[in-house]
């Protein structure tokens, strides 16, 4: 069955889906995204993902292309459409068109919005989870704002293409203290010597994931101390347990940092909790 994607007020073959060559989100990266998993017929975490959507939009100054309403309407047509029950739907939001200039286009140019949708491979995911991932550290290199979601990734793909020419799967950025900050695609957890799980808090100078938000509702039944706390390279490598999070993965243990083993080089338990209990916790939305 072919893809279906929408494009501004339109459903079209993904195949034959496109934007304007001056659209600002092509020229300028100046436009805002959103991915959301969607597991057995539920969109998870909807709101909050629509949500940190808006904070991104206001923040850049860049209108709702529609309402809300009609937003979730595209949504589950999408995701209909291409008949996704277990996979994600990525949403982009844009500036919008107009001749190319650095200042803000005129009053009343509409913003951009493309949804599409696909099918995520069970099989790949659970061998991650069951195996572990592998990352590596490189030296922070994007712009100040990382809190806004924005779809200027260039440093976070550079970032992911050394992780993989040095056979790992992620790529965590650290600062210049030597503190870690998150993940190319992903907000990163560990688990120090007394069991504590620990993020950086998430104010300044990380995205405030989804997953991540998600997870603090999470680690209480299960009876986990949150610490948000910055740690260091070095407390990581130390660490009982290192995973990351995001929308498409929950929860992914990370048994290698650097060509060092993390714990006893297999996943841990805690991470396994985590993704077991996130589903029941998780907001859900029927297609």
């Amino acid at each position: 069955m072919p893809r279906i994607a929408y494009v501004n007020g339109a459903y079209v073959p993904h195949s034959e889906a496109a934007i304007h060559i001056e659209d600002r989100g092509y020229q300028f990266a100046d436009g805002v995204y959103e991915v959301c998993e969607v597991r057995h017929g539920f969109i998870v975490d909807l709101s909050r993902h629509l949500d940190r959507l808006d904070r991104s939009l206001r923040e850049l100054r860049i209108g709702w292309p529609m309402s809300r309403a009609a937003l979730i309407h595209v949504i589950r047509e999408v995701l209909r459409r291409n008949r996704v029950r277990n996979g994600l739907f990525y949403l982009q939001v844009t500036r919008g068109v107009a001749r190319r200039d650095h200042v803000f286009p005129a009053k009343g140019t509409p913003p951009s919005l493309v949804v599409t949708a696909k099918r995520t491979d069970a099989a790949v995911i659970a061998k991650k989870n069951a195996e572990g991932i592998a990352a590596i550290t490189v030296p922070e290199n994007r712009w100040d704002r990382v809190d806004i979601k924005s779809v200027g990734l260039l440093p976070n793909v550079l970032a992911r293409q050394k992780a993989k020419e040095l056979g790992a799967q992620e790529a965590i950025f650290v600062d210049t203290d030597g503190m870690v900050k998150e993940g190319a695609a992903t907000n990163v957890w560990i688990v120090d010597g007394n069991g504590t799980l620990r993020t950086r808090p998430a104010e300044h100078g990380i995205l405030r994931g989804i997953t991540r938000t998600t997870l603090m509702n999470v680690a209480k039944p299960l009876g986990l101390k949150i610490e948000e706390r910055a740690f260091s390279v070095e407390e990581m490598y130390a660490a009982r347990e290192v995973f990351v999070t995001a929308a498409t993965s929950v929860c992914f243990p990370v048994v290698s940092i650097d060509g060092r083993t993390i714990g006893n080089g297999h996943p841990g338990s805690i991470a396994q909790n985590i993704r077991e209990a996130f589903f029941d916790i998780a907001e859900k939305t029927l297609i």
